[in-house]
């Protein structure tokens, strides 16, 4: 049972019905069983669930112990516990078959265990420095860690944050209602209009790159890098929507990455949740910025050195880490330098102009590093992105060649107005222009025909047909 299935929303229609018919103290119960039974379905074994299940009653128990002895020690062993079994799978047959040329591993992959073990770390670690007390409860701590809607791609939830509104019983409210199902339909619009359909071209070019270069490439990197943020942006849309069927506010992970008009402002805006982690756990106890410049760098480095390892085994993942953190580096290093390329190029009171040619070459930055990111190994995505310089194929655009990726003329053309509708809501929303205010304040009958039109429309436009599977998200794999 996955987030695109049918019988997810059954599922979640029988739990929202239980949810507000039981007694208000009661009411986390039934978001308890309600995930217990997800995540056994996410599974289809036992083994995935016991692992979770282990790992939640030894945070708990280090929860207990860190409340009583507030030690440093006692913290490294709980997260040391905490991230073996993440190393052990995530990374335990890289390792083997790379580095010792052993045979893989079948590894039991537990659903969300990238998240969930992020969330665990930032519980124990919040405990030992006195921001949170520990949960008493077991029930309760399990709910925390295992609340269907965000456990399998996040957001990645801090305790002081999500626990009251999980166990706090919350009143049937309309608008909130009504607010997360225009966020699950976004999702759907998201998943089945731009990022399934987009996968077709990226599957294509990145499974053959020694026979599609140059323009190719590009084309693949540009679309993988909108594809990869429709994928996640659906889920995380999707995740929300279906917390406020039950009165809960899941935080924000998205807020327009590619109108970013830097690098740093690209991680204040993507995978948020997961960027404030890498902050107050990794970067600031290292000493953030306070140790001098050459330590601050240092700090960064090591910060996306880590989110690398987080998105996977090998080398080519250091690698984007350390893009990203170079980018960083040499946009700080080179500000007087930028600030005379404005003046000279008279840019000064073009401020409009300017901020898009910042976003523009935000964007190129980023999807340099997203093909490093995608590819199948390091020296591939080298090769790749090497091409694009050597080879010119610039007529690839102008003949039938894109048509031969998988894609007809007319998939082409929905793809094309879905991302640029997504542009343009993109731009408004950036401006405040909150879109399911508007909606909900239409007479009934405007709004239902507007529901219909919506679902009529990726019911008949979205990426289906011979060997599309609509279950998979991009991130579960992280």
């Amino acid at each position: 049972m996955t987030y695109m299935s049918f019988w997810f929303y059954v599922f979640v229609l029988a739990a929202v019905v239980l949810y507000y018919m039981m007694p208000m103290k009661g009411r986390w119960v039934v978001l308890l069983a309600g995930s217990l039974f997800f995540y056994w379905q996410a599974m289809g074994t036992a083994g995935g669930m016991a692992v979770i299940l282990i790992t939640i009653a030894a945070a708990y128990g280090a929860g207990l112990l860190l409340q009583k002895v507030r030690k440093r020690s006692v913290l490294a062993l709980a997260v040391l516990l905490m991230i073996l079994p993440w190393l052990c799978i995530k990374n335990g047959n890289y390792v083997l078959e790379v580095l010792l040329h052993k045979n893989a591993v079948s590894w039991i992959v537990p659903v969300g265990i990238s998240f969930y073990t992020l969330q665990i770390i930032s519980y124990l670690a919040d405990i030992y420095m006195g921001r949170i007390e520990a949960q008493r409860n077991p029930a309760r701590f399990a709910l925390y860690v295992m609340f269907f809607p965000q456990i399998v791609q996040g957001p990645i939830p801090r305790y002081d944050r999500l626990a009251e509104l999980l166990y706090t019983g919350h009143s049937f409210c309309e608008r909130t209602v009504v607010g997360g199902f225009y966020r699950i339909l976004w999702g759907f619009f998201l998943k089945l209009m731009i990022a399934d359909r987009a996968a077709v071209v990226v599957d294509e070019i990145f499974g053959l790159p020694y026979q599609y270069t140059g323009c190719y490439v590009l084309v693949a990197g540009v679309l993988y890098s909108i594809q990869l943020y429709a994928d996640f942006a659906a889920c995380i849309s999707i995740s929300k929507g279906v917390a406020n069927l039950f009165g809960i506010q899941l935080a924000d992970n998205f807020h327009h990455p590619y109108l970013a008009v830097s690098v740093k402002d690209f991680w204040h805006r993507w995978h948020i949740s997961l960027s404030e982690w890498l902050k107050d756990y990794i970067y600031i106890p290292l000493g953030g910025s306070r140790k001098g410049r050459v330590r601050t760098y240092i700090n960064l480095i090591l910060t996306f050195v880590v989110s690398g390892i987080w998105h996977g085994a090998g080398l080519r993942f250091i690698v984007w880490g350390l893009m990203h953190a170079a980018y960083q580096i040499i946009g700080q290093l080179t500000q007087g330098i930028q600030r005379k390329a404005v003046k000279t190029l008279g840019l000064e009171e073009a401020a409009g102009t300017r901020i898009w040619i910042r976003r523009a070459w935000t964007f190129l930055c980023v999807m340099i590093a997203w093909i490093i990111f995608r590819a199948e190994n390091l020296r591939t995505g080298l090769q790749m992105i090497g091409s694009i310089f050597r080879v010119h194929n610039i007529w690839i655009f102008t003949n039938d060649a894109l048509l031969a990726l998988g894609l007809d003329w007319k998939e082409w053309i929905v793809l094309l107005a879905s991302i640029l509708l997504l542009f343009v809501v993109s731009l408004k929303q950036e401006k405040g222009i909150v879109f399911s205010e508007k909606i909900f304040r239409q007479p009934l009958y405007i709004r239902w025909a507007l529901y219909l039109v919506c679902i009529f429309g990726i019911m008949t436009y979205g990426a289906y047909g011979m060997g599309y599977d609509s279950q998979a998200f991009i991130y579960g794999g992280f």
